[in-house]
Order: structure tokens, then C-alpha cells, then sequence
């Protein structure tokens, strides 16, 4: 079955309360019942991002913008619009910011053989 890469985006400024953090908990074991999610990661501030260049490292992510990638998720979907679907009841979509959906084309996991389509 294909798999997506889900991008969650949030606001620099904002702030994240208990409530808004449960929500997000909520969605991840609804999609871990379902079997759609095979992994999830929530990402560190953007303020501890390095990246590198050839010219060297700075402080920071990649590009100055309101927006940064909190958290990624992968998940099984039969097609894009099923993938679309999902995406669209993260609690990212009700609070102001917005998600991004990518289908995964190629994949390495330690200890399995590299796919690409």
C-alpha cells in the first residue's frame, strides 16, 4: 500500500496549550488504531535548528518564515485521496496552521533493502 509523508506546519509565535496537545495525542491513537500511522515524529524547536551549507552552519531552520515543520508523520493510505482525507482531521488544519501531503516514492529503514520507484 502507497505511504504518505504528512507534514505539520505551526506558526513560529504560537503557543501550544494542554488542550491543543491532547488533541494532537488523540489524533496520533486514533490513526495508530486505524492502522494508517507506521510512524510519527514531533520535531524540536526551530530556535536548536542548524543547517549545514557548504559555506558552513547557522542557527536556525533553513529559511526565515512564519511557518516550520513541527512534526511528520508517515502514513498507509490506498491512494492520495485517501491520504488527503486523513490529513485533513489533523488538529493542525483547526488551529490556524496546515498540513502538507507527499507520497514516500523511495525508502530505507536500517536493516531492510532501499526501495525507489
Amino acid at each position: 500500500m502507497p505511504q504518505y509523508a504528512i507534514f505539520i506546519y505551526s506558526d513560529t509565535t504560537a503557543e501550544h496549550d494542554d488542550a491543543e496537545l491532547a488533541e494532537h495525542d488523540q489524533h496520533s491513537a486514533d490513526l495508530i488504531s486505524s492502522g494508517a500511522l507506521t510512524a510519527a515524529y514531533a520535531l524540536g524547536s526551530s530556535s536548536t535548528a542548524k543547517t549545514l551549507r557548504r559555506d558552513g552552519i547557522t542557527d536556525g531552520p533553513y529559511t526565515e518564515s512564519k511557518e516550520i515543520i513541527a512534526g511528520i508523520g508517515i502514513i498507509e493510505a490506498t491512494d492520495l485521496d485517501a491520504a488527503l482525507a486523513l490529513a485533513r482531521q489533523n488538529p493542525a488544519m483547526r488551529h490556524g496552521a496546515g498540513v502538507e501531503v507527499r507520497e514516500i516514492v523511495g525508502a530505507y529503514t536500517r536493516g531492510d533493502e532501499v526501495t525507489a520507484e
